[in-house]
């Protein structure tokens, strides 16, 4: 997760026109091509594009629409998402699964987290479970015990208020194993402690 200094993973305002909330984008630069981005950039990178068996993502980063499934939309990402593997998507409204180019498909689960971490579980096998965001469903993981490891890249950007993935997150229980700097990002690995 991308997130800023004071705690945010995206920002205010979150819309069509900024998905990530007004200055939310900064907090990815490192990854998105910036020409100050490093070594230790382009490993992150690796760390975040590494192939997982299935995904889970909320709604709210699956897209901006509210409500029921009123337009056809697919996801930010276009006909190709980078993920390559089923996703499971939680939300209030029920909607047939999109199958995507590249192996994605996207599944709409209703019957929360739990739920759709057994699905992913379930449908990963050997291949692990990634917790893609936002910021409610990996703040949701951190509270159910079921994140093994966790990267924080922490960009030197104040964004004031947004969205948080640790607002009732009574314990972290992990510790740092890898630490990596840019002028972007300083990227931390943490992992389950014991």
């Amino acid at each position: 997760m991308s997130i800023s200094l004071d705690g945010f993973v995206a920002g205010p305002d979150q819309s069509r026109e900024d998905p990530l909330g007004k200055g939310g984008r900064e907090l990815h630069l490192w990854h998105l091509g910036d020409p100050r981005a490093n070594e230790a950039d382009a490993t992150a990178t690796g760390w975040l594009m590494r192939p997982r068996g299935a995904y889970v993502m909320g709604r709210n980063m699956f897209g901006p629409i509210r409500g029921e499934w009123d337009e056809d939309w697919r996801g930010w990402w276009g006909p190709e998402p980078p993920y390559h593997a089923p996703v499971f998507v939680l939300t209030h409204y029920a909607r047939d699964p999109i199958e995507m180019e590249g192996g994605t498909t996207f599944y709409f689960v209703t019957d929360g987290f739990d739920a759709a971490y057994a699905r992913a579980r379930e449908t990963a096998g050997d291949g692990g479970v990634d917790i893609a965001g936002g910021a409610s469903t990996v703040r949701q993981a951190l509270i159910a015990g079921v994140v093994d490891e966790l990267t924080l890249d922490i960009a030197p950007v104040l964004l004031g208020s947004g969205e948080r993935i640790f607002d009732g997150v009574e314990s972290f229980g992990m510790e740092p194993v890898e630490v990596l700097h840019s002028p972007l990002a300083t990227h931390i690995r943490y992992r389950r402690a014991g």
